[in-house]
């Protein structure tokens, strides 16, 4: 359950993302849908027509709950992971229907549940704009300067693309860490509802002891509805379902949105990850993981409300545990440093030859300034986390009051002078995610803002004036309790209503006073709104932009040694990734690409029935009515990561043959480097989802729209 965007990502974000290794072996690579691996793709006999590329690009979906997924009837239904859609699940469940934990199938439209604050995103055009944006920065200018006019452009080509009327977004995607600008323009849907979830434990059978293991044997699927003028939206272009699935060593393909990939770091920015971003990420990871499993203990409605945040730590923790141990395998390190130094002897050698190349210059000083930068990043780290990104704040309540007074703040200025996250074109995504009307627990929240006030005091210090201010003359708990019961920033409807008065004042061109209001956690968010932003500046111009120099300059040193048939670093955007469907050997074994639904049976004997291995009711009643024989879950060599979760596979005809949800333990090593012989993708097998949905779930008419049997 590996594919999901990670929980805390921002703790351990990377910025300088530079390009793969040109030697790209075997079924390497996250392909851009404009760049396709086609010389790659020829060993198979198969090259893509811009057709078949347009119908897969137009077919599949990003959550921006940080997942994938896929259109797979006309009628707008919507394939992704149980997992991607469980936070969704967790949303509309009452204390008396449980959909996470019990499962959900709507009969007929009229029985399907709108979702709350769900953006899905259709990428539906790419344009070139690196011309433009590097126009925009003349050679030579400053870091502070240089991040300023980069950003006033990009917001200006997104504000010129996007029509929030016809619900077009548009966000420029920066490639080889600035060696190319992309504006990427999608069509957002906001009418989501859901279809089916199976029931978690069928989802997750296995539960943590499986997890990021193979065999496995889950049903990790969920299906949602976009809906479009109050009707089922109606799709030109989804994937058509294989009812016969995949066999051994056939080429597929996987279509989704991998959130972020470091392979291209610099040796000193993985041995910063490996010394000091990583072990401290999982200090933090295994702090909230500690607090929520004890709070959820305790009863039946706290375990409810934590179950799906407490999931996400507890899976980013075992990935970053497997991504620290690869980047402690000395044979990793050692091929990275043979990457580097390959490109570092290039560089030399066009320096000695004389050749006169705008990047030459810079290239020759980008690894020193890597590292002068990641030195600044270790010191900052402790403070970004407490401030910036809010770990001495962890509440639902504080993200609210930030936004809301940087919203006041950001919105009168021009739209190129804010922060990022306030452009014009990003205001609309905003302020749907803002105003939904999830519910927010008030003693959850006082739960994880008590244990980050005590973190604030632990990381600043408890004599800083910061803290003293904050917490101001009370304990963490105490604290905690005034400011989330005292706070009406959790109702949508106020929130919604001083949005609309900031937006109001900023069109005269002033802030709106919202130290009128009173309200004790904006006036905290006000107390750290100072420090936080000048960290935010000094790792913007000291981190971020010297790291984006530099790297670009890489890139184009490596454009000139290699071309530019190569893929960038994921950037949760849309990848094309491809491989066969094969086994692999561990510890001396053969592992076999294919479980079957026998073997889940096999499974749950094995470990007596109990706990993470408990059949559900209906599986053990419908056992005899199940063809045993059905494959399960499968494993492929397709390149894949974080983000990919609910990415459909699909065969040389662009049907459904499976759909990704993990990766084995080995492929935890993927953050960082390519490797094939035992890294795998998990799937569930479009046999098997079919085959549950009609035998076990009584759910024909589901199975019916995705084999085209539907009239």
């Amino acid at each position: 359950m590996t594919l999901r965007v990670p929980a805390l990502a921002a703790v351990a974000t990377l910025t300088g993302l530079l390009m793969i290794p040109s030697t790209t072996p075997a079924d390497e690579g996250m392909w851009l849908f404009n760049n396709p691996p086609r010389a790659q793709l020829k060993k198979y006999g198969f090259d893509p027509t811009e057709q078949w590329l347009d119908h897969v690009r137009l077919s599949s979906v990003r959550f921006n709950s940080g997942g994938s997924g896929s259109f797979v009837s006309p009628d707008g239904l919507v394939m992704t992971n149980h997992h991607v859609g469980a936070g969704d699940l967790e949303k509309v469940s009452t204390a008396e229907k449980n959909y996470l934990r019990d499962g959900f199938h709507a009969k007929t439209h009229a029985d399907e549940i709108k979702c709350k604050g769900l953006e899905l995103n259709v990428l539906i055009g790419i344009k070139d704009v690196t011309a433009e944006v590097e126009k925009a920065v003349p050679a030579g200018t400053a870091p502070a300067a240089a991040f300023k006019l980069r950003t006033a452009k990009i917001a200006e080509l997104e504000k010129g693309a996007a029509d929030p009327d016809k619900k077009i977004r548009a966000d420029v995607v920066t490639l080889y860490a600035g060696g190319q600008y992309h504006l990427y323009t999608f069509k957002k849907y906001e009418d989501i509802r859901i279809v089916f979830a199976p029931e978690k434990q069928a989802a997750f059978y296995g539960g943590d002891p499986d997890n990021f293991e193979y065999p496995r044997f889950d049903l990790d699927v969920c299906f949602f509805r976009v809906y479009e003028n109050d009707k089922p939206l109606k799709c030109e272009h989804y994937l058509k379902w294989s009812v016969a699935g995949s066999k051994e060593d056939e080429l597929v393909f996987v279509s989704g949105h991998p959130g972020r990939t470091n392979r291209a770091n610099t040796v000193d920015e993985l041995k910063y990850l490996r010394d000091t971003g990583y072990p401290y990420l999982l200090n933090r990871l295994n702090r909230l993981e500690v607090l929520l499993n004890s709070w959820s203990g305790r009863s039946e409605q706290n375990s409810q409300r934590a179950e799906e945040e407490l999931f996400s730590i507890q899976n980013s923790r075992k990935a970053r545990i497997g991504g620290l141990a690869g980047l402690m395998d000395p044979k990793l390190m050692g091929r990275k440093e043979t990457e580097q130094q390959r490109l570092k002897d290039f560089i030399v050698l066009k320096s000695k030859e004389g050749v006169k190349t705008p990047w030459l210059e810079e290239a020759q000083k980008a690894y020193d300034t890597v590292a002068k930068a990641e030195k600044v990043r270790a010191e900052l780290i402790k403070e970004m986390t407490a401030l910036e990104n809010a770990g001495g704040f962890n509440s639902a309540s504080f993200g609210i009051a930030r936004t809301l007074l940087r919203a006041s703040e950001e919105l009168p200025k021009p739209g190129g002078e804010r922060l990022r996250e306030f452009a014009d074109a990003r205001i609309p995504s905003l302020k749907f995610g803002l105003f939904s009307d999830e519910p927010i627990f008030e003693d959850l929240e006082i739960l994880k803002l008590s244990d980050a006030l005590q973190f604030l005091a632990v990381t600043l210090g408890p004599d800083s004036d910061l803290v003293k201010k904050v917490l101001n003359g009370k304990s963490p708990r105490e604290r905690a309790y005034e400011l989330i019961s005292g706070t009406k920033v959790r109702d949508p409807k106020v929130r919604e209503k001083i949005f609309a008065d900031i937006e109001a004042a900023a069109k005269g061109g002033k802030p709106y006073d919202l130290a009128a209001l009173k309200d004790p956690m904006i006036e905290v968010a006000r107390l750290v709104d100072g420090p936080s932003r000048a960290l935010r500046k000094r790792f913007e111009t000291e981190v971020d932009e010297p790291k984006r120099q530099a790297h670009a300059a890489l890139a184009k040193a490596k454009f000139a040694m290699d071309g530019d048939k190569v893929y960038p670093d994921a950037t949760f955007t849309l990848r094309l990734a491809y491989g066969t469907v094969k086994g692999y050997k561990e510890d001396g074994k053969s592992v076999p690409a294919f479980t079957t639904i026998d073997g889940l049976y096999k499974r749950s004997a094995e470990q007596h029935n109990k706990g993470a291995f408990e059949l559900p009711k209906r599986w053990v009643d419908k056992k005899d009515k199940l063809d045993l024989k059905t494959p399960y879950n499968f494993v492929c060599t397709a390149d894949i990561i974080g983000g990919n979760s609910g990415s459909p596979v699909i065969n040389r005809n662009a049907e459904v043959v499976g759909l990704i949800f993990d990766g084995n333990i080995q492929s935890l090593v993927l953050d960082f480097i390519f490797e094939q012989e035992v890294s795998r993708a998990v799937s569930v097998d479009s046999r098997a989802i079919v085959e549950a949905l009609r035998k076990v779930y009584d759910a024909n008419d589901l199975a019916d729209e995705l084999t085209g049997k539907k009239k």
